[in-house]
Order: structure tokens, then sequence, then C-alpha cells
């Protein structure tokens, strides 16, 4: 057995692993809670974790190309830079995993990890410009340009391109940053102001019964008609389709793609209005390339396989 590669994604709660073929079929998993408890016992889960993806398969390291590891954070080389749910700064992660287990390690971020993904086995199948925009905490960014992702010290912080000068602060410093107004933080921070100002909305009781907000309540409220749930729905997809917009009028990718638990929202309220929305925005409505809205298609296991297939689009 050979030509298997190990995709690592390290998430907020948990660390999943992979192994896929070439092209990114995924041919096993596992996975297990994340316990940070310091770099190098850190660095020995995960070599311990891709071990088991292998004996899983029936394989052994030597049948492994190498390992990819997404992370939330900045990346270079084998050098994780920060993260943003685990206390790791210019940490060397490449060589202390390499001590428990040999084999060719990258690193990147987790949505570049999406896009790879999504670009192999995903919605970006058969393209050369593509792009995936993870509705998440944030609002996180992959490219791919002419087959090649701008990852590790060129990787894309699109969520943070100022949308409204002087607008809400950013972790980042800056305030009115993309992320602010368009990530799934920012509908459930709209979903709740507009329940406090309508808490006659169906918002309301949806919330009560789920015992709270999440990105789904404005859409649930919004399929049964709720008014002040189409508002909230509506000024997120605008502020959705101005970013997108900028960003497509930049790059002029051939498809850009939303995953996210956000991007799972009814196609009629999220993905039909921003296309509308977009075209009606983007420099392409005089002419040239017109760009797809999609659906990324590969949910969880889209950083995995990403995370595997690294090494195929640097």
């Amino acid at each position: 057995m050979s030509g298997f590669f190990i995709g690592i994604d390290v998430g907020g709660t948990n660390l999943k692993a992979g192994l896929t073929d070439e092209t990114g079929r995924l041919l096993a998993a596992a996975r297990r809670p994340l316990d940070f408890r310091g770099e190098e016992t850190f660095a020995a889960d995960l070599a311990d974790l891709a071990a088991e993806v292998l004996s899983t398969a029936g394989a052994v390291p030597g049948d492994a190309e190498g390992v990819g590891i997404g992370l939330p954070g900045a990346v270079s080389g084998g050098e994780v830079l920060y993260t943003t749910n685990i206390p790791l700064e210019r940490t060397d992660l490449a060589a202390l995993f390499r001590r428990r287990l040999d084999l060719p390690v990258l690193l990147g971020n987790d949505a570049d990890c999406a896009a790879v993904g999504e670009y192999f086995q995903g919605a970006g199948r058969g393209l050369r410009d593509f792009v995936v925009l993870t509705l998440g905490t944030g609002l996180g960014a992959g490219i791919i340009l002419d087959g090649r992702l701008r990852g590790g010290e060129s990787s894309s912080e699109a969520g943070h391109m100022v949308l409204h000068a002087g607008g809400e602060p950013c972790p980042c410093g800056r305030r009115g940053c993309w992320e602010q107004y368009a990530s799934a933080t920012a509908l459930i921070r709209r979903t709740e102001a507009a329940m406090a100002a309508h808490p006659e909305s169906a918002l309301c009781r949806l919330a009560e019964e789920a015992g709270g907000v999440d990105g789904r309540t404005p859409f649930l409220a919004a399929e049964a008609g709720d008014e002040t749930a189409l508002a909230v729905c509506r000024a997120s997809v605008e502020e959705l389709a101005e970013g997108t917009a900028s960003l497509i009028n930049i790059l002029r990718p051939e498809a850009v793609a939303f995953g996210g638990g956000v991007a799972g929202a009814p196609e009629h309220l999220l993905l039909e209005p921003l296309r509308r929305r977009v075209g009606a925005l983007c420099f392409s409505r005089h002419g040239g390339r017109a760009t797809r809205i999609l659906r990324a298609e590969l949910g969880n296991d889209a950083g995995v396989i990403g995370a595997a297939l690294l090494g195929r689009v640097i």
C-alpha cells in the first residue's frame, strides 16, 4: 500500500484525522478530544492520531507520503505563528511532530485547508480559480488561483478588509472589518438586537425553545414568515454581498463557495438573494467572467481532506 496522505484538522474542541488517496478520496478517519497540555504533548497527540488513522486502514507510516495539519491561525512553513484557540506562538510544530512520527509535515490555515478540500473533492472540482469563504466565529477565506493556494505567509485575511470605516471594533485592532458584519457571530449579534427591539417576534420564542440563539435561529423564524427575522436575514445577506463583490472584483475567480453552519441556510433565504445582489454589485455585469456563488459540499470533511492534500497546491 502506498500513495496515502494524512490530514489533521485542529478544531475548537476536537482533533480530526483522515487518510486519503491522491485525489482526496477519504479512506479512513479518526478523532479525539482536544486536550492541550503544552506544545510537545500536543504534537505527540497529533502524531498518535495520525498513526491511529493509518492503523485503521491497515497501513503503516511508510505507506504515507506525508501529513498536513490545518489550524485556526497563521502558519509559515512548519511553524505556527499563532493560533486562536490554543496557546501556540512561534512554535516549530513540524519538528515536534517528527520526534514522534517521522513523516514530512505541512501546516495550513484552516480556511485554506477547507478551500483545498473543496477544490479537489467538493464545490471546486474542475476549477482553476476558486475561493471558499467560511462563516463561523470569524470569516475565513481560502484562495486558489491558477491551481495554486495562496497559503502560508500569503494566506488571505479577507475577513479583515474594512467594510464600514470607523465601524464595529474588531479583535484585530481595526474597526469596521467585514467579519464584524458577515460572520456567524455577527449574525447572532444582529439577531439578539432584533429580539430586544421586537420581543413579540418569533425569534424570541424559537430562541427560548432552543435554549439560546445560534446561526440557524433567524432562518428558522424567517421560514415561518416572521418579518423581524426576514429583516435580519436581508441585512446579513447585504453585508455578505458587499464584501463578496469586492473580493470578486479583485480576484475574478470562477466560483466562490460558502461553508460553515450559516451556509446551510435555506437557498431562498441565503444563496439566491446573495447571487442576485452580488451579480448587481460585481463589475462583471459590464462584461468579463461572471463568478458563480455556490454552497460548499464537504462539511466537516473539507478541512481534513484539504490538509492531506496541501502539498499538491503549494
